[in-house]
């Protein structure tokens, strides 16, 4: 059952990660189908992070979600916007990764 959880939370974090580009290509929610598929995102994020939360703790849930946002978001918007990424940027990110890491592995959830 926990990693029912945990796997929930990851595609929380992924779906976190698809809605940030979605708001960058959604243009101000001014697009229709970027628009839409952003909130199609932003609720099943949303559902997916709530489910989570049955059996991991919040600020354990929370400090993952985001740090698989950032790093997802970083990525994706490397790959398809094609904005740059620096090395501080990188070592950010790990710094983040680490530090979920950290709160999975202590976690009681």
């Amino acid at each position: 059952m926990l990693l029912m959880y945990w796997f929930l939370l990851l595609m929380a974090g992924v779906f976190e990660s698809a809605f940030a580009i979605g708001l960058k290509l959604s243009d101000g929610f001014s697009k229709p189908v970027p628009s839409l598929l952003t909130a199609i995102a932003i609720a099943l994020s949303m559902l997916m992070m709530s489910l989570a939360m049955r059996g991991i703790p919040v600020a354990t849930a929370y400090a993952v979600w985001v740090g698989i946002g950032v790093a997802g978001s970083l990525t994706l918007s490397y790959l398809f916007l094609k904005e740059p990424i620096n090395s501080m940027q990188l070592i950010s990110v790990a710094l983040i990764l680490f530090g979920v890491l950290g709160l999975k592995v202590t976690s009681t959830g």
